[in-house]
C-alpha cells in the first residue's frame, strides 16, 4: 500500500441539520487543494485521498484551513494514514465485529496530539453493557444493542475529550480500509 494514502474523518458535518456540505463539494475542495485519488464514503465526511506531503501534522492544518474557509465551519479533521487505518482494523480485538445482531461496534478515532489512553481514560464502560479497548490509533467500543441506551458511549459528547474524538462504525471502518487499498474501487 502506498503511504502516501490517507483517510480524512471529518467532524461535525451533516449531523442534526448543521454544517451541510454535499460529497462532490467536498471532493472538490479536497481536489481543489492539490490532493489526487479523492473519494468520499458516505455523507459522514470520510474522505480518501493521496497526497505528496507526509507529514500529518502539516496536512491536518491544510485541511483544517481550507475546509473552514471553503464552508464557513469550524473544520476539525482526524486524519489518518493508510499504514495506521491497517493497523487500526489489525489490532481489533478477537471476534470484534463478528456479532452485529447482539452487539454495536464502534471504532473511536483519535486527534493527535491526544492519545489512545487519554481518549480511554475518559470514556469508562458499563458492566455487563459495553467494552473499549486501546488500540495504538483508535478505541474499539462494543455495547450490547439491547441495552445500548446504558452505555457510557452515550455521554462522550458531554466530555471534554470528544473535542478529540471522531466516531466510525466497524462496517465504516473496514469499507475505508477497502478504499485505500483499492483506489480504482472508490465512489
Amino acid at each position: 500500500m502506498s503511504e502516501n494514502r490517507y483517510v480524512a474523518l471529518l467532524r461535525g458535518i451533516n449531523v442534526g441539520g448543521n454544517n451541510l456540505i454535499k460529497m462532490l463539494d467536498l471532493r472538490n475542495s479536497f481536489a481543489s487543494m492539490g490532493f489526487s485519488e479523492v473519494a468520499t464514503y458516505i455523507a459522514s465526511g470520510n474522505v480518501v485521498f493521496a497526497a505528496k506531503q507526509k507529514n500529518k501534522a502539516k496536512l491536518t492544518a491544510l485541511i483544517e484551513k481550507a475546509l473552514s474557509d471553503a464552508f464557513s465551519y469550524e473544520s476539525r479533521v482526524v486524519l489518518i494514514s493508510g499504514s495506521e487505518l491497517e493497523r487500526v482494523v489489525a489490532q481489533a480485538p478477537k471476534d470484534f465485529g463478528k456479532d452485529p445482531d447482539e452487539f454495536r461496534y464502534d471504532v473511536l478515532f483519535v486527534r493527535e496530539p491526544f492519545t489512545t489512553a487519554e481518549a480511554l481514560s475518559a470514556i469508562t464502560a458499563t458492566p455487563g453493557v459495553d467494552t473499549a479497548n486501546a488500540g495504538d490509533h483508535a478505541i474499539y467500543f462494543r455495547r450490547l444493542i439491547s441495552k445500548s441506551a446504558q452505555s457510557n458511549l452515550n455521554k462522550l459528547p458531554q466530555r471534554a475529550a470528544f473535542k478529540n474524538i471522531t466516531v466510525r462504525n466497524w462496517n465504516t471502518t473496514t469499507k475505508l480500509l477497502g478504499m485505500i487499498r483499492s483506489p480504482a474501487n472508490t465512489v
